[in-house]
């Protein structure tokens, strides 16, 4: 692959702007010889997966698909174009929001929704496969939340939730995959579908009121105690064939 499509595929810019980046001499890599400046747009490099090259000072790993996992943090939305609250989006590196899609939106897109005061691992991907994959209900991906709530918990309301409560949009009830009353005021619920404010609404049904919300797991994802709201890293290879793993 040309060093030019290299830089374009990973998101620093169009075609000419990749091409004007190395002939300026903000490109570093290794083309066999050892790591440094690279001059020629069209050299041909044997990339692979992790492959690194530095541009305008910026270590940069290369991947053909993007995984990467966010906390997020309260008061940011989940959108491209956010209505109130500044988008999650501007808390990742400029390349991540510009790796080229055919698709109208660009760059990697978050693997459902967290509303704005609900924190915790948010997963992102330009891989339109691997986003169907851990979006859609018919392969249960269990997620896993922890809930504070304003009132005490009490034995039926857990019971309530693990049996089904019905939701006023829909007559199908909804059941937590799992429910554990943590402390009175601290619950941990697992979720394997993702319908309009569900865990809101389901303590709702039962006569109680969530006042915080953190996502803590998916799947076998959890997220890292080291990582601080608004941090992002990418998925490992061992996390991402987790999550590919077959249920």
């Amino acid at each position: 692959m040309q060093l030019q499509e290299i830089l374009y595929s990973q998101g620093f810019g169009t075609r000419r702007v990749c091409a004007g980046l190395i002939q300026q001499g903000w490109v570093q890599a290794d083309l066999g010889q050892g790591h440094g400046v690279c001059t020629d747009p069209l050299a041909e490099v044997a990339v692979q997966e992790g492959w690194r090259f530095t541009v305008q000072g910026t270590d940069w790993p290369y991947h053909e698909k993007a995984y990467v996992l966010l906390h997020k943090p309260a008061g940011t939305e989940c959108s491209q174009k956010p209505s109130t609250w500044p988008s999650i989006y501007t808390l990742l590196p400029s390349p991540l929001r510009m790796r080229p899609q055919k698709a109208a939106v660009q760059g990697v897109q978050a693997i459902g929704r967290l509303d704005q005061d609900t924190t915790g691992l948010l997963l992102l991907t330009d891989d339109g496969q691997f986003i169907h994959r851990m979006s859609s209900p018919r392969h249960h991906v269990p997620k896993v939340y922890e809930v504070t709530v304003a009132d005490p918990l009490s034995d039926a309301m857990v019971a309530r939730l693990l049996a089904g409560v019905v939701l006023n949009d829909d007559p199908q009830p909804v059941k937590a995959a799992a429910c554990e009353r943590v402390h009175d005021l601290h619950l941990r619920l697992t979720l394997t579908e993702g319908k309009y404010h569900q865990v809101k609404r389901m303590l709702a049904a039962v006569g109680n009121r969530v006042t915080a919300l953190h996502r803590s797991r998916i799947g076998d994802l959890g997220l890292p105690e080291d990582m601080a709201p608004g941090q992002w890293r990418w998925l490992t290879r061992d996390e991402l064939e987790g999550l590919r793993a077959k249920r």
